[in-house]
């Protein structure tokens, strides 16, 4: 199926874009093929039965003057995420989420990873200003029994990042099975800040799965292979929401402010998050960072890959006060994501200062160059797929070739919902059909791009020259070829 712009805009123009899409919360255009929702055959718990489990912060192996050194080992592991029952995933240190690396701009981070699975795998840094050697490209891979390390300079601000596999075609099942982990950088210029901090500084990673009757967590199979496109091209979605990987939990917090850091580590669900009852959330940051100046805001929108950094006020309410997090894109259970629970009265520093950081506004005026990329469904290598500019992904084929340091506006439009996630360098968004957004400028690496929609972003290629990759951040997509090689010259 393709369809063309002019159609794209007349349905726009007629308001039919918007329809048949509550299950993944996004629009789509009729005829067009919905995410597949699957559904658990395990008994599953109760919302809010579960407590919140934080990963495990890893450790360095060594450090010296320059840098500090990590050991992931990615390997299955049968871990119970229902109640009474084993799940065999794949995960990073046997745990989904992995372990978070915590880690300091300007500091060089070296991970080895191991790979103990008996399939390949490749390790991509999101949000990370990486050499290309390193940043994970799709066949990099890491056959079993083999290691490498990756090497990340980290000149970069402060950002909540996140690590998960970047395996060529198999993207979308590996990381369902649990290869993705917190990866946070800090620097100086936030720790000045009287943000909520330590225990009250909480990463949350979101996501969906599904469960089979003996609490396995299977993968409907391979994404492109054969019969797969008709079924799941439009994306996996599970029936369960998990955050951290637990169903539905429950955190206890203290009448104060807490940071939480979401991800919305899901194949193809979008979420709208709001609490209820309804309080303003306040965003502090994106996915590359501060923003200039906090934003209130009654829900946070947050597509497949993109993150927020967010306050949340629980002095507002009572010892006993009971609040949820809620996706409102979702109906029935996946509706709920997690419930805090205000259990004691505290004493609280925090504060969120009007002015968070100093965030530099590039100028579309001074582009070297303008690019067009269209994302649509097409013909690809394995049949019916996903495309950028009418052809499937195919590695060494570049789409663009920018000089370093150069700044560029990138023009994308879809026929459907794809966030598009571009390696190596952050961007800001100029115009959203030809509207600038609302709120302060921010640094994304992540945009939603919503059916039949134009969006126009700016960015400046800088650090390293060499080969990366841009792709839609539903994994299904990604993995049905909707990927583009460009090269910094």
């Amino acid at each position: 199926m393709r369809v063309n712009l002019s159609r794209r805009r007349l349905f726009r123009l007629a308001g039919l874009g918007a329809v048949a899409a509550t299950a993944s919360g996004c629009g789509l255009l009729p005829g067009t093929p919905l995410p597949k929702l699957l559904t658990s055959a395990a008994p599953l718990p109760m919302p809010f039965t579960t407590d919140l489990p934080l990963p495990s912060v890893a450790r360095p192996t060594r450090t010296d003057s320059g840098a500090d050194y990590y050991d992931l080992v990615a390997r299955t592991a049968d871990v119970e995420i229902l109640p009474g029952l084993r799940t065999r995933i794949l995960g990073y240190g046997g745990t989904f989420p992995g372990p978070t690396i915590q880690a300091r701009s300007g500091r060089r981070t070296v991970v080895r990873l191991d790979n103990g699975l008996d399939v390949p795998t490749v390790m991509h840094l999101h949000g990370g200003h990486t050499p290309p050697e390193h940043d994970g490209y799709p066949t990099d891979l890491i056959q079993p029994r083999a290691k490498r390390d990756y090497d990340f300079p980290l000149s970069q601000r402060a950002a909540t990042l996140w690590y998960h596999d970047h395996r060529m075609d198999y993207t979308g099942p590996q990381v369902w099975q649990g290869l993705a982990g917190f990866f946070l950088v800090r620097d100086a210029e936030e720790e000045a800040l009287p943000l909520p901090s330590g225990e009250r500084d909480v990463p949350l990673l979101i996501c969906d799965r599904a469960f089979s009757a003996d609490g396995s967590m299977p993968y409907p199979g391979r994404p492109n292979g054969p019969g797969a496109a008709g079924e799941f091209m439009g994306g996996v979605l599970g029936d369960v929401i998990l955050v951290n990987g637990a169903p539905w939990p429950q955190l206890r917090v203290e009448r104060a402010r807490y940071r939480f850091r979401l991800l919305n580590g899901s194949n193809a669900r979008t979420y709208e998050l709001a609490l209820a009852p309804g309080r303003p959330i306040t965003q502090i940051g994106s996915d590359g960072g501060l923003l200039a100046a906090p934003v209130r805001l009654e829900k946070v929108r947050l597509a497949p890959g993109e993150r927020a950094d967010v306050v949340v006020d629980f002095s507002a309410y009572p010892v006993g006060g009971q609040v949820e997090l809620r996706n409102l894109l979702g109906e029935g259970p996946q509706a709920q994501v997690m419930r805090f629970v205000v259990d004691r009265a505290a004493k609280d520093d925090s504060a969120v200062p009007a002015t968070l950081s100093r965030v530099e506004v590039l100028d579309p005026a001074a582009a070297k160059a303008t690019r067009d990329f269209q994302f649509s469904s097409g013909s690809t290598h394995h049949g019916d797929g996903w495309v950028i500019n009418g052809e499937a992904y195919k590695p060494g084929r570049f789409v663009a070739r920018p000089k370093l340091g150069d700044v560029e506006v990138w023009r994308f439009t879809s026929d459907v919902a794809h966030p598009v996630h571009l390696h190596l360098a952050h961007f800001q968004v100029v115009s959203i059909d030809g509207e600038r957004p609302a709120g302060p400028p921010m640094w994304k690496d992540t945009v939603e791009l919503r059916d039949a929609q134009t969006v126009e972003i700016v960015t400046r290629f800088t650090g390293y020259r060499g080969k990366y990759v841009m792709h839609c951040h539903n994994l299904e997509h990604e993995d049905m070829a909707m990927m583009a090689d460009f090269e910094v010259i």
